[in-house]
């Protein structure tokens, strides 16, 4: 059965419309991509590349109910992402006075929204049972860590001490 688009409209419902109705300004934040240096680069056009890719193959993969429980478990990885989801979104869009967003989900990550997607998309490959979209999450994760990687240098230098202490707290996934 085809269900894609019910499957990524919770998701961009999340993802952009309730960022956008808590913090319009948290809209351009999120798309905001820190310096790229070197292999980076390299990463983005992979994490682009697979973000398309990801969102094509869940568009078009039929979501397979049986056997039950492998559908309940990927049903359930599914709702996980997108409560994590949630709480990263509403985390995002309210950052400290300085900046940086080091509550909510801040908390116990240092990037929720990105362990977010991962628990998303793996609750989709368990619903399309599809080794093409787990192939595409696996590389999309891959180059997100290289992104995240000059995030983390950005903030460093934007952020100074402040940052260097918290992550000394708090780490980078969970």
């Amino acid at each position: 059965m085809r269900i894609g688009l019910f499957l990524l409209l919770p998701f961009f419902l999340l993802r952009f419309g309730l960022l956008a109705r808590l913090d319009r300004e948290a809209i351009g934040r999120a798309a905001r991509f820190a310096p790229l240096e070197g292999g980076e680069r390299v990463a983005y056009w992979i994490y682009q590349t697979a973000n398309i890719g990801i969102l094509l193959a869940i568009l078009l993969l039929p979501v397979h109910p049986a056997p039950v429980w492998l559908t309940a478990v990927g049903a359930l990885v599914y709702a996980a992402g997108l409560a994590l989801l949630a709480g990263a979104v509403v985390s995002f869009a309210r950052p400290d006075r300085d900046g940086m967003n080091r509550a909510g989900l801040y908390r116990w990550s240092r990037h929720p929204m990105y362990a977010a997607y991962f628990v998303y998309f793996i609750g989709c490959v368990l619903l399309t049972r599809s080794l093409l979209l787990l192939g595409l999450v696996l590389a999309f994760q891959i180059a997100a860590h290289w992104i995240i990687r000059a995030e983390e240098r950005w903030c460093a230098a934007q952020f100074g001490q402040r940052w260097r202490e918290y992550c000394s707290r708090v780490g980078r996934y969970f």
